[in-house]
């Protein structure tokens, strides 16, 4: 499965948030580490869009499209600073 940037992935964040994404810093639960969503692995070619942490290659986010509506499971963060 070919691994892409969280940049990738621009798009989608935008449609479900309504603001840009990438620059977002968010908190891996695993590890702790702190990285901005675009500089996430994201990994497409599953059900749904995985976002797995850069440092502990835990998944940190999923995103799937269910009739129409993509559902967002953000619980493997700890922590996003929505702040800019």
């Amino acid at each position: 499965m070919a691994m892409l940037d969280g940049n990738a992935i621009a798009g989608q964040l935008y449609d479900v948030f309504g603001v840009e994404m990438t620059t977002v810093a968010g908190v891996c639960a695993s590890c702790g580490a702190r990285h901005q969503l675009g500089e996430q692995r994201v990994y497409l070619r599953g059900p749904g869009t995985i976002v797995r942490c850069r440092s502990c290659a835990s998944i940190v986010a999923v995103l799937v499209e269910i009739r129409g509506r993509t559902c967002v499971d953000l619980r493997g963060l700890a922590d996003i600073d929505l702040r800019r």
